[in-house]
C-alpha cells in the first residue's frame, strides 16, 4: 500500500526524488514541459477507463447474446470459456472472444522431474543425451522461478515406452492447474478490395 505524500506547499514543486524546489529555481522549459505531461496523461487515464468500461460491457453483451442463442436449444450454459466468432449477416464485421488460460504446475512437478531423472541414469549415456538437454531445457525456470508450460509439455511429444517415463507424463498433466483466465476481445473489418479482414486496433502503440 503506497502511503500518500504530503501536499505540496505553496510556492513550491516537487522533483522526481521528492524534493520540494522553491518555484523561482524550476526552469520555465520544465514547468512547460511538465504541463504538457500531466495533460496528456490525464487524458490517457480517461481513455483507459474508457476502453475497460467498453470492453467490460462488450464481454456481457456477447455472453448475453451467446446465453440467448443457446437457449433456443434448451441448452445451459455452464460458465462463460469458450473461443466465440460473430460475424455481421454482410460479412463485413467480425467480433471475436478468446479466452486463455494461465496455466501453472503444483507440486506434483517434483514427482515428475524426480522420475525422468531416474529414467535417465537407467537409460544408457549414448541414447539419453539428446533427451537429457531436453530435459534440462524443459525444466529451466525463469527469472520468476517459473518454469515455461510449452517447454515441459514438449516432453509429451516424445515417444518413449518406459513405463517410468509414463509415469512421469502423466505427473506432468496432473499437476497442470488453470490458475487465472484472460479474456481477448478482438474487432475486426472485412476489406471490400481483397475481402481480407483488418484488425480494428484499440492498443495506440499500434496505431
Amino acid at each position: 500500500m503506497n502511503t500518500p505524500k504530503p501536499p505540496i506547499p505553496a510556492g513550491y514543486w516537487r522533483d522526481a526524488n521528492d524534493n520540494l524546489v522553491p518555484e523561482s529555481k524550476v526552469k520555465p522549459i520544465d514547468k512547460a514541459r511538465s504541463h504538457l505531461v500531466e495533460g496528456i496523461l490525464d487524458q490517457a487515464k480517461k481513455v483507459s477507463a474508457d476502453l475497460l468500461s467498453f470492453k467490460l460491457v462488450t464481454m456481457q453483451l456477447i455472453q448475453a447474446f451467446v446465453d440467448d442463442s443457446l437457449s433456443q436449444y434448451e441448452v445451459k450454459h455452464g460458465g462463460k470459456k469458450g473461443n466465440i466468432t460473430l460475424v455481421s449477416f454482410d460479412g463485413k464485421y467480425k467480433v471475436t472472444r478468446r479466452v486463455q488460460d494461465r496455466v501453472i504446475f503444483d507440486e506434483r512437478l517434483i514427482a515428475a522431474k524426480a522420475l525422468i531423472d531416474e529414467c535417465l541414469k537407467d537409460w544408457s549415456k549414448g541414447s539419453n543425451a539428446n533427451i537429457k538437454a531436453l530435459v534440462n531445457n524443459a525444466f529451466a525456470v525463469d527469472s520468476e522461478g517459473a518454469v515455461s508450460v510449452a517447454r515441459v509439455m514438449g516432453l509429451k511429444k516424445v515417444d518413449i515406452a518406459d513405463e517410468k517415463w509414463l509415469r512421469a507424463m502423466k505427473a506432468i498433466m496432473d499437476s497442470m492447474q488453470v490458475a487465472s483466465s484472460k479474456q481477448y476481445i478482438n474487432f475486426y473489418e472485412r476489406e471490400d478490395a481483397t475481402g481480407e479482414y483488418t484488425l480494428i486496433s484499440l492498443d495506440v502503440a499500434a496505431l
